[in-house]
């Protein structure tokens, strides 16, 4: 993936391929519209545009199948895509849109319906999703949702959960995450990997805390008695 702007690009990825390496797709340019405390890029569309037709155009050529760059969820990131196209000038031609979203089912399945009405030409990947910081039960109810739905859609031919890290590192809530606090599969790290539910139940940074502040308590009043 080509996160941001690059001048090596193009050449580090020709250089994989004529060693052997099976690149098949690239993706471009992570969250543009965004800034870097969320993990964006934060690239104009018009430098964008000028790094694309340099960096990744060319790997047409060699058959790699080439992603529009995966703006955010947000109207700023349809605008940004829109200003991207209109500075590419038809020298762009990506063979799929990604697509980032968090929030609810209702609206991711209204943005996926928005983008596919924007690019009907292009097959869609949904690189990152997630319904963040909301209770367990209304997490996993989504997963499952969004995941139904996905393999309905003819057009979507790939997708990937943002939630692969612990509960009490997630910065999208700890009940989207895969894994525990303590490293075990969460129901929906299971399901993702197409396994069943394991009933193994994340906790954020806080009940991580609590817990180690319940056991200083016990080793404080365990040092007690034994001193007594």
């Amino acid at each position: 993936m080509l996160w941001g702007a690059s001048t090596t690009f193009l050449a580090d990825v020709t250089s994989q391929i004529e060693n052997g390496a099976n690149i098949t797709h690239v993706l471009a340019m992570n969250e543009p519209d965004g800034g870097g405390t969320t993990g964006g890029s934060a690239i104009p569309a018009e430098t964008a545009a000028e790094t694309w037709q340099r960096e990744i155009e060319p790997l047409k050529k060699m058959g790699v199948k080439l992603g529009a760059p995966a703006v955010t969820g947000a109207p700023s990131g349809k605008v940004w895509l829109q200003n991207f196209f209109n500075a590419c000038n038809g020298k762009c031609n990506a063979d799929f849109i990604p697509v980032h979203w968090y929030g609810n089912f209702e609206g991711l399945a209204s943005h996926v319906g928005e983008v596919r009405a924007a690019y009907q030409n292009l097959t869609m990947w949904v690189t990152e999703y997630a319904n963040n910081n909301v209770d367990l039960e209304e997490s996993q109810v989504f997963y499952n949702q969004s995941s139904q739905f996905f393999d309905r859609i003819d057009y979507l031919t790939h997708y990937s959960y943002f939630g692969s890290f612990r509960s009490s590192v997630s910065n999208v809530g700890p009940n989207a995450a895969m894994l525990t606090e303590k490293g075990k599969l969460t129901d929906l790290g299971s399901w993702y990997l197409g396994g069943a539910a394991t009933g193994n139940i994340p906790h954020g940074a806080a009940g991580r805390n609590t817990l180690f502040a319940g056991s200083a308590i016990t080793i404080f009043f365990a040092s007690i008695w034994s001193l007594i």
